[in-house]
């Protein structure tokens, strides 16, 4: 083999040596990236934790109306402005804000009365409804921030005209603070889990793969015989006495941890 020979073959070796090695390159990444798109699921574990932060409500929220009838509605509405006047008036009196009391409803309809007529011997025509002056009505939706006035605000409605009251509630005014506090609880509650389980396995836990909140708001709380609608009738009666309860505000987390 000649000198020239020579170069050729070792020309084509080098591009040989250089072709192969792009080609293990490629393999290489090929399979880095199919292994960091495994799903980490056949090596790590799964823990729920929950946590849970009893608190007694700051706020009591219930609604009520004032409506009255007469043959002209100027008449109906001058009314209800004059009793719910005195109403406002006297929750103002007991500390209630301006920005907590909202009206939800008002309207005017009229009212109908059913008219008989005369029946000769042989035919009875039907009855007619005829129009027989207006209702109107104006409702309002309270927030209450001194629980223990809640008795009293009640009292005072519906011995200042309120034609009926519904839907007491009691519960915390901002229940996102309480609900830091329980998933705080519920993220120990389950790396305490983990921690356990590992153990048992024999396995390290490496770090959080993923993380789940489940929160649970919890069920406001109706004093009872308020849990639904119901009439003040006695203006006179003394200011009920309501008890407020407590509300619970529970958050459950789901965390998978990496094992090895």
């Amino acid at each position: 083999m000649n000198t020239e020979e020579f170069q050729k073959v070792l020309r084509w070796g080098r591009i040989a040596i250089i072709v192969l090695t792009v080609f293990l390159l490629a393999q290489a990444l090929g399979a880095l990236k199919e292994l960091k798109g495994v799903d980490p699921a056949y090596n790590s574990i799964s823990v729920t934790g929950e946590g849970e932060v009893v608190s007694i409500p700051d706020v009591a929220t219930f609604s009520f109306s004032v409506s009255a009838d007469a043959k002209v509605v100027s008449d109906a509405q001058a009314e209800v402005t004059e009793k719910m006047d005195a109403i406002l008036a006297g929750l103002e009196a007991l500390g209630v804000e301006d920005k907590d009391i909202k009206t939800t409803d008002y309207s005017i309809w009229p009212k109908y009365t059913y008219q008989s007529t005369i029946c000769s011997p042989t035919y009875c025509p039907p009855g007619r409804q005829v129009e027989d002056g207006y209702t109107v009505s104006h409702s309002i939706l309270v927030k209450i921030r001194k629980t223990e006035d809640a008795g009293k605000a009640l009292a005072l409605a519906g011995d200042k005209g309120a034609t009926n009251l519904s839907g007491i509630t009691f519960a915390i005014d901002d229940p996102d603070k309480l609900l830091d506090e329980a998933r705080a609880l519920a993220i120990e509650d389950a790396r305490a889990k983990a921690k356990v389980l590992s153990k048992e396995l024999g396995v390290r836990l490496v770090r959080v793969v993923s993380f789940y909140d489940n929160t649970d708001r919890g069920i406001p709380y109706y004093a009872e015989g308020m849990g639904g609608d119901m009439m003040l009738k006695a203006s006179s009666a003394p200011a009920p006495t309501i008890p407020a309860g407590e509300n619970k505000s529970i958050v459950s987390v789901t965390v998978v941890y990496e094992i090895r």
